[in-house]
């Protein structure tokens, strides 16, 4: 499968400006309500259901994953949200990476993230580079749709570097459910969202093989279906 749409008309993610997505979410306010879209009782849901997909993750690593993980990195971390309620639960020191100042503010300055919090970054995926072999666990949510295909495909190839031996690429992102089977383009936050096919494509194109995949449960009908998969290098 290739990843660009079998259409004659410019596909969804050529439309994708990240001047006006971050102009977008620079005017979001930087609270869990904000950065969920008008639903903060997700987030609980959310993270739960992120806890327990993790949890079986490590549990299949070779020998079971026991401890904390000594570095991870919630990338298009918005707020913390996911850093705070998950990942510094489970990894000593937790790196951010996101794009928007108001959103890295909350996380540079909140106490509660003190006792883990690691670097801050902030820019977009698209022109981040850590060092190699730094994380035990590169998770990504609800931030990929803001990259072109090009741009996600060359992110995820150049992640694999930034893994330690053994660690996991997590993405969790909306599922497309058009139903001539086709990537959505939204034009109030400039992002694309993409179908299972086109991730799973994307995945094999970067080198990056598939160890667990999840829908994750418990979200409100309406919404775009959200699905979960565990990534290591092939």
């Amino acid at each position: 499968m290739t990843i660009s749409p079998a259409s004659t008309s410019p596909p969804p993610d050529s439309h994708i400006d990240h001047a006006a997505a971050i102009k977008y979410w620079s005017s979001t306010p930087a609270t869990v309500s904000g950065v969920l879209g008008g639903y903060p009782g997700l987030s609980r849901t959310d993270i739960q259901g992120s806890a327990n997909f993790l949890a079986k993750l490590r549990r299949a690593a070779p020998g079971g994953a026991k401890g904390k993980l000594t570095r991870a990195v919630d990338c298009g971390a918005g707020i913390g949200r996911i850093t705070l309620g998950l990942l510094g639960k489970v990894a000593e020191t937790v790196d951010v990476v996101e794009p928007v100042e108001s959103f890295c503010d909350v996380v540079r300055k909140g106490e509660e993230f003190e006792s883990f919090r690691g670097t801050v970054w902030e820019v977009g995926l698209e022109g981040w580079e850590p060092e190699e072999e730094r994380y035990d666990l590169i998770w990504n949510q609800w931030c990929l749709s803001q990259l072109t295909d090009k741009q996600l495909v060359g992110y995820l190839e150049r992640s694999k570097a930034w893994l330690k031996e053994g660690g996991w690429v997590v993405v969790k992102e909306n599922l497309s459910n058009d139903v001539r089977g086709m990537d959505v383009f939204d034009e109030t936050d400039s992002s694309v969202t993409r179908t299972k096919e086109k991730f799973e494509a994307v995945f094999e194109q970067a080198g990056l093989k598939v160890l667990r995949s999840e829908l994750q449960r418990g979200f409100p009908k309406e919404l775009y279906p959200v699905r979960m998969w565990g990534l290591q290098p092939v």
